[in-house]
């Protein structure tokens, strides 16, 4: 089974902004990546799964592909009531324990890494039980860092060490349903 991992294009406000599960405007050069994203990428796939975040469903339409099937697991993390915030505005009573501990605290009302990795690895399990051979994932890079971290045994607290550029395609491949 070959699945490509699809980060979205960038948006605008990317660096400034605590954007998780909020659909900030894409940016000027959505076309652009698009078609940069589209050259690197197979027309038949088997099946197509997007993140229900406009960055990500709007990509994958824009790309011409058909019956994509929304999918929650492929979400960003969501970072409760920190969404659309400035980085710099939020408190550092909230921001700092969280930082320490990234893995496995929450935002107030939003998740942890941990509850991520969870929801993608279980998506995952249940693709990889499926007779596709070809498969797309738009997504954003908390759960494509979430595989990647999987396949190759990185440690959560290093996922950031996993680069995952915008509008990034990343292949795995999966011979009798185990990574290569």
């Amino acid at each position: 089974m070959e699945i490509y991992l699809i980060r979205h294009t960038a948006v605008i406000g990317s660096k400034s902004i605590c954007y998780g599960q909020i659909n900030p405007p894409l940016a000027e050069t959505f076309m652009e990546e698009a078609a940069a994203i589209k050259a690197k990428l197979p027309t038949d796939f088997d099946a197509v799964y997007s993140s229900p975040l406009l960055r990500c469903k709007h990509l994958a339409a824009e790309l011409g592909y058909k019956n994509i099937q929304l999918e929650d697991a492929l979400m960003e993390v969501n970072f409760g009531t920190w969404e659309g915030k400035p980085w710099n505005e939020i408190p550092p009573a909230e921001l700092n324990p969280w930082m320490a501990d990234f893995v496995n605290m929450a935002p107030p009302k939003g998740e942890s890494l941990m509850d991520l990795h969870h929801r993608v690895l279980t998506f995952l399990t249940k693709v990889k039980a499926s007779q596709n051979q070809k498969v797309a994932f738009f997504s954003h890079a908390g759960p494509i860092r979430s595989i990647i971290a999987h396949l190759q045994n990185i440690p959560l607290p290093n996922i950031f060490d996993i680069k995952v550029e915008m509008g990034a395609v990343i292949l795995v491949i999966f011979e009798n349903r185990e990574s290569k």
